[in-house]
């Protein structure tokens, strides 16, 4: 290995990896300099440039070229999925309070999770056991047929992955049941195993595009265009989620057809009014903007608990927590123990997921569920939205 640049990166926990200049062990981009200093650039803030730079690289920051790429894509359209400020176009009159445990490992996915599989991909038991999970609830939902080996194709030719990360979740879709197309929505760039061994299946395209949910105009992707989907994603935190619903089932005229969805939601203390797909849900309960944020902020006390079997009992025992009972709610709020703030913790955030289920449902897609998709020990966050045409 040649030598290299002695500054040290500190999030990346290595030495900067360009040669360094004559005569001193910096490279151009860090040598020191008396009378400079280091700023955060204003387009990209993850990463910094010396301020006497920052005018000749905000003409080539590497973002900058990505987004003038992505303005000129048929399917960005900036903030279509973002949702407005307000939004009462629906009423809904009650929570779902009957969230099942719908723990799902569909056979096809076995050799997964006996480790069949491990030389393809980095092996986590507990991530596996969730993407079979979601897999196989989309399939008890009659989103896809029943498959008894691998590589049958589904009725839907084609799955799009939002919040794709490295893709794993995909390439179990396509190991164990077969798929014709895939997409994979995320807006941090990933080129990693899954991609390269999906790239390998020669009846399989993939696009991966590097954009914002907030911003696809998924009708407008030429080979999207006519063809029945899936849409999955795991974990699509906070607005992610709303954003993803609004993306796949929302108004805006259509030329390819959602044949169903399975959503793992988490990150609810990060939702947004704005963003939010039912605000008229809330609204219909009394609860304007400020109690919405109010209820997002409650869902950080969801902590991990010893007990989560205890935690659900304790869930129908406080609603009337939630309910607005009780002489001093301030009082009642502060003097909570910690066990039953995270129960609280837990209401607020399936009160945020009902809404959206009510929303789904709303929206044509009657056979459609709020499930436990996993046990609280493989993961608290552990709510799956379901649903099929």
């Amino acid at each position: 290995m040649g030598v290299r640049c002695k500054f040290w990166l500190l999030k990346k926990k290595r030495f900067c990896a360009i040669p360094p200049l004559p005569n001193t062990e910096f490279c151009g981009n860090h040598s020191a300099r008396s009378d400079d200093r280091w700023i955060q650039c204003s387009i990209d803030p993850s990463h910094s440039v010396l301020e006497s730079n920052l005018e000749n690289h905000l003409r080539r920051c590497p973002l900058l070229k990505h987004k003038n790429s992505l303005s000129l894509q048929p399917f960005y359209q900036k903030g279509i999925n973002g949702g407005d400020e307000e939004d009462e176009d629906s009423v809904h009159a009650s929570i779902c309070k009957d969230i099942q445990d719908s723990y799902n490992m569909p056979e096809v996915c076995r050799n997964w999770i006996n480790r069949a599989n491990d030389w393809k991909i980095p092996f986590q038991e507990k991530h596996v056991i969730q993407q079979a999970s979601i897999l196989g609830n989309l399939e008890k939902l009659g989103a896809f047929k029943s498959c008894s080996s691998v590589g049958e194709q589904l009725h839907s030719p084609a799955v799009v992955e939002f919040g794709a990360g490295r893709g794993y979740l995909t390439q179990m879709l396509a190991d164990c049941y077969g798929v014709s197309k895939v997409f994979l929505i995320e807006r941090k760039s990933y080129k990693l195993k899954a991609d390269r061994s999906l790239r390998q299946k020669e009846s399989l395209m993939l696009e991966r595009l590097r954009i914002d949910i907030e911003d696809l105009n998924l009708n407008a992707i030429g080979s999207l265009q006519g063809v029945p989907y899936l849409a999955i994603g795991k974990h699509l935190c906070g607005p992610a989620t709303d954003m993803t619903l609004r993306c796949c089932v929302g108004e805006n005229d259509s030329t390819s057809y959602l044949r169903g969805l399975s959503i793992a939601t988490c990150c609810h203390h990060l939702c947004q009014w704005k963003h939010y797909i039912n605000k008229s849900f809330f609204l219909s309960q009394g609860m304007s903007k400020d109690e919405f944020h109010a209820v997002t902020w409650f869902t950080s006390w969801a902590v991990d608990s010893a007990d989560h079997e205890e935690l659900d009992t304790k869930i129908r025992e406080n609603e009337k927590v939630l309910a607005g009972e009780g002489d001093d709610d301030d009082d009642l709020l502060r003097n909570m123990c910690a066990r039953d703030r995270a129960v609280l913790g837990f209401m607020c955030k399936d009160i945020i997921d009902a809404g959206r289920l009510m929303w789904i449902r709303e929206h044509g897609l009657e056979k459609s569920e709020l499930v436990k998709y996993v046990p609280s020990n493989i993961s608290p966050e552990n709510r799956l939205l379901i649903a099929s045409y």
